[in-house]
Order: C-alpha cells, then sequence, then structure tokens
C-alpha cells in the first residue's frame, strides 16, 4: 500500500516538528547536511530511517528543507529557521563565566555610550563567534547640557558635549595658532550661555543665529566661526543621516565554516563597508526592543544570507540596539538569551 502524503500547506505533524527540529540542530551543531540516518542514530524517533527520510521529503516539498546536490542529506531553509525561533526556541540561561565576561568587557574604561557598545560587541563576537553590532542613537531630540572645552595643544582643543541623558560626545577642534586660556573660557562660557537646554536639532538649525554679535573680541570671533562652520559635525548627525553603526571584530565571524568560500567572505566584508544600510536596518528595530530576530530573504538583498539578532536598549529618552550579525546557521537559543543580557546590562550602565 502506498504511503498517504501529507496535503500541502497544512499544519506540521508533530513527527514533522520532531524531524525539522533535530535537522536545524544537527546542521547548526556540525554545520554538515543532515541524513536520515544521522537523525535516528542522534535522536530516539521510535521509527526506521526510512521513515524519517519520508518525512524529510515532506519537509522539502513544504519548502523546510533543502536538498544539496553533493548530499543525501539536507539542510534547513529561512523557513526552517523561521518556525525553529518562533516556535521552538526557549533561550538558555546563561552561565556565570558568561555572564562575567559581559560584565568585565562592559566596565572597563570609561562610561561613554561608544565605549561601552564597542565593548559590548566585542564580548558579543568572543561569546557566540558572530560578528557583534550596535547601533548610537541619533541626537536630533536629546538635550544639551553642557559644553567643556579643554586645551590639549596650543592649537587643538578637545570639545567635551554632554547630553541631559548622561550621553557624552567628544570631537577634537583645530583652532588658528595657540588660544588664550581666558579666551578659551570665555567661548566655553557663550557656547554655554546659548545653546544649553536646546534639542541638537535646534542648534543645528539656529547655531550661527544664536552666536551672532556673541562676542566682540576678534580673535575670539575668528574662532566662534570655526565652531559655527562645523556644528553639524558637533551637533550631528542631521535629521537625513542615520543612527552611527558600531561593529565587533569581522575575524571574530570569518572562521565560520559558512565563510570558507571566498566569495561568501568577501561578501561579510563588502557587508561591514556599508554603514548606511545598516544604519538603516537596526534603526527600524529600535522602537521594537527585542529580542528581535530576522532571518536570511527577510532582509534587503545584501543581508539576504545572514540572520540578525539584536534587543534595545535605553539611555534616557533615547533608544538603541545591540546584537549580532550571522550565518543563518546560528545556535540560536544561546545567541538570544546572550545578545539579551548584554542589552539589559547596557541599559543599566547607562541608566543608574
Amino acid at each position: 500500500m502506498a504511503l498517504r502524503r501529507r496535503t500541502k500547506g497544512s499544519p506540521l505533524t508533530g513527527r514533522e516538528r520532531g524531524v525539522l527540529e533535530a535537522v536545524v540542530r544537527t546542521y547548526v551543531e556540525t554545520a554538515e547536511p543532515a541524513g536520515s540516518r544521522t537523525l535516528a542514530r542522534r535522536y530516539n524517533f521510535g521509527v526506521s530511517a526510512a521513515t524519517i527520510r519520508n518525512t524529510m521529503a515532506d519537509l522539502e516539498d513544504e519548502g523546510y528543507l533543502s536538498h544539496p546536490h553533493t548530499s543525501a542529506g539536507r539542510v534547513p531553509t529561512d523557513m526552517a529557521y523561521r518556525f525553529f525561533v518562533d516556535k521552538v526556541v526557549k533561550p538558555e540561561s546563561l552561565t556565570e563565566v558568561e555572564k562575567s565576561l559581559i560584565e568585565r568587557e562592559l566596565t572597563a574604561g570609561d562610561s561613554t555610550l561608544e565605549r561601552i557598545l564597542q565593548s559590548a560587541t566585542r564580548a558579543l563576537g568572543i561569546l557566540v563567534n558572530e560578528l557583534g553590532v550596535g547601533s548610537v542613537p541619533r541626537l536630533d531630540a536629546a538635550c544639551l547640557e553642557k559644553i567643556d572645552l579643554i586645551r590639549v595643544s596650543s592649537s587643538k582643543v578637545l570639545m567635551i558635549v554632554t547630553v541631559r541623558s548622561g550621553m557624552v560626545r567628544t570631537v577634537y577642534v583645530d583652532l588658528p595658532g595657540d588660544v588664550p586660556a581666558d579666551v578659551l573660557n570665555g567661548l566655553q562660557r557663550v557656547l554655554n550661555e546659548r545653546l544649553a537646554g536646546l534639542t541638537f536639532a535646534e542648534i543645528r538649525r539656529s547655531f550661527g543665529e544664536r552666536l551672532r554679535d556673541a562676542v566682540e573680541d576678534p580673535a575670539a570671533r575668528d574662532i566662534l566661526n570655526i565652531f559655527v562652520e562645523s556644528s553639524d559635525e558637533f551637533f550631528g548627525p542631521g535629521t537625513a543621516s542615520q543612527d552611527q553603526v558600531v561593529l565587533g571584530q569581522t575575524s571574530a565571524i570569518a572562521g565560520q565554516p559558512e565563510f570558507a568560500n571566498n566569495e561568501r567572505l568577501r561578501d561579510l566584508i563588502a557587508l561591514t563597508e556599508q554603514k548606511e544600510l545598516l544604519a538603516r536596518v537596526l534603526g527600524k528595530r529600535v522602537a521594537g526592543g527585542g529580542p528581535y530576530v530576522t532571518i536570511g530573504g527577510e532582509h534587503a538583498p545584501e543581508l539576504a544570507g545572514f540572520t540578525l539578532v539584536t534587543s534595545g536598549y535605553r539611555l534616557g529618552g533615547l533608544r538603541g540596539v545591540v546584537g549580532v550579525i550571522g550565518p543563518t546557521r546560528m545556535p540560536y537559543e544561546k545567541v538570544i538569551a546572550i545578545v539579551d543580557y548584554t542589552s539589559s546590562l547596557v541599559t543599566s550602565m547607562l541608566e543608574p
């Protein structure tokens, strides 16, 4: 008697769910296509390898599995990973070693947002062998608290911009020759009197107007013009710009089997150079909080071969995300747990 095939498009049976989960887990662990005999040995399905093979054929017909030409086994498709993440995944509990590593990385050094995100992306790369990513929020709505000007050489000043939420930005400013300390102090006072309490968007729109006739001394006026001309740099990014992107070390992910192929490795390197694309993608995830997982073809073509896992962090009224980019063959339970823990730790460090 011929076996009755499943109706295409109908919900997965218990056996199909079990076989699909087994294929995903086997492929994630081994990076090799999973065959029916392998699954029969590794998992106690209580049926023959032939029955598992038939079930895998049904799953392939449904689009959950694909069949590489050079192998008798099958690999999960984006659709399979989506099912796995939505229906199967239960984030793992982090070990104390993993927590300690993340905390140690994030608490080393100063507490500026950029530095914390750089440490977070590095820690994520170390723990999950993926490419850590993070976004620094746009500051259009952020309110300026104060500006400090600190001389670092005879013709260079460090401008420290403090935002009301606690975020700090630093910019080096080149000046025309040696500037007396009293002139520098006067400029700092003027900048704070005219700009403190305004949003970055307001400052950019009216920087020159607000500082017009602010000083009488010609030398001080020349220096002030430097600040006026560079206001977009100091108080950007502008409304047309995207969030700033922070990336971890590519070496963390380059060792994955998927990138043994030179073409795939080139795709990865090219992706890291497309900061505007990554900024747009990350910017769309800010409002969603997290954890947020998108897979393969759910992305723009440049990201079609990757999975992106992010979780949101807060800095006062500002929002950003931290997470990882990796191949779709990813240990989702571990990655989701680590990304979520890291984002919560970033928030706790920024909002003590």
